[in-house]
């Protein structure tokens, strides 16, 4: 590598997270490192870019992914993290995408995400308009909403949409597309302040399941039964939702976070712990109403990114969908742990962001 492929000054040392125990405890799992940029720079391979992260995205699958869920072949040590958006700072000789170059904005979704400055494949890059936070609320959580909608829920229009979570990163996204193609909204969220916001971005009815019970609600309001359930849940909250299926309803299961850090494998048991607990629904309730539930997993669904991903950047730019994001007062890669934690005892609303270099703010409306 030349030095006209690089940008400089770049910093002398740069901080990632390394996996080195597996746990769904991020802060017992993991350890913070320090590199030698010209070291790190030096390995570039030629078909790599050198990315500058200025920005991290959360997901409820982090510690699952520090717990080795994802890959039970993969021992640590090993990086962690699905999201960043931040510059180019270094192109490999055989890079020749003229959309990557030293200065260029782009995002990834890519394991290893979580570092100050991330050597990556050319093709698993996402080239962006400008290194903003935005496109961290649209990428895994937005194509999540937008594509399993699509697919797994075959969704049009004039249906009644359950959303669980709904002010989560996934979450928020779903209630709005399903608004925008014209469907009665329903979402459940955790306080009176997040289903005022739930309000506001077009549910047509929040459940708040603190102070109100989700399956005798449904069961009173919607005595039809739910078309499409947007599920990430999982516990009661799944079961409440299983049970109030409509005549072919479609129940999509996306996560199951309120399973994911407490789930341990039985003592006498040697299958690992999925993160999805005793999860399961009856198939006969299935049958009776010639209902769905099926699985969503975003990988899979690759190649529709950029198509996806276009449409949904349309209609940011038009004022249609408005994406949550949620700083809180993090800064700094350091600030990751916290951010984790932070989303896990559901007290976010939307995608929570941790900025490299500024103090964020609540999302808002």
């Amino acid at each position: 590598m030349s030095n006209a492929n690089y940008l400089t000054p770049l910093p002398a040392t740069f901080r990632k997270y390394v996996v080195h125990k597996l746990s769904t405890d991020f802060n017992d799992a993991t350890r913070l490192e320090t590199v030698d940029t010209a070291k790190a720079l030096a390995a570039l391979g030629p078909n790599q870019v050198a990315i500058h992260h200025k920005y991290w995205a959360i997901n409820a699958s982090d510690i699952n992914y520090t717990a080795g869920r994802y890959d039970p072949t993969v021992k640590p040590p090993f990086d962690c993290g699905f999201e960043a958006v931040g510059q180019i700072i270094a192109v490999g000789s055989a890079v020749n995408n003229p959309s990557l170059k030293p200065g260029s904005a782009v995002a990834v979704m890519s394991y290893g995400a979580f570092a100050e400055i991330q050597l990556i494949d050319a093709r698993q890059v996402i080239p962006v308009a400008a290194a903003k936070p935005e496109v961290l609320a649209l990428l895994v959580s937005g194509l999540t909403s937008y594509l399993a909608l699509k697919h797994n829920g075959q969704m049009c229009s004039g249906e009644t949409v359950l959303v669980t979570a709904a002010l989560g990163g996934a979450g928020q996204i779903a209630v709005q597309l399903a608004k925008l193609a014209g469907n009665t909204v329903i979402g459940t969220c955790s306080s009176d302040a997040k289903a005022e916001m739930l309000k506001k971005l077009g549910c047509d009815r929040v459940i708040n399941y603190k102070t109100e019970n989700v399956r005798k609600v449904l069961r009173k309001e919607y005595p039809r039964g739910i078309d499409i359930v947007f599920e990430s849940v999982g516990g009661q909250m799944l079961h409440d939702c299983a049970a109030n299926l409509a005549i072919k309803g479609r129940l999509i299961v996306i996560g199951s976070i309120s399973n994911y850090a407490t789930d341990t494998p039985k003592p006498d048991s040697k299958k690992a712990a999925t993160g999805f607990g005793n999860d399961s629904i009856s198939t006969v309730s299935l049958l009776n109403k010639s209902a769905t539930v099926t699985g969503f997993f975003l990988p899979h669904y690759a190649r529709e990114y950029p198509a996806a991903l276009k449409d949904m950047l349309q209609l940011v730019a038009s004022k249609k969908l408005i994406p949550l994001m949620d700083m809180a007062d993090f800064s700094g890669i350091e600030a990751v742990p916290r951010a984790i934690a932070y989303m896990h005892e559901g007290k976010n609303a939307g995608k929570v962001i941790v900025p490299l270099n500024a103090a964020g703010e609540r999302a808002r409306l």
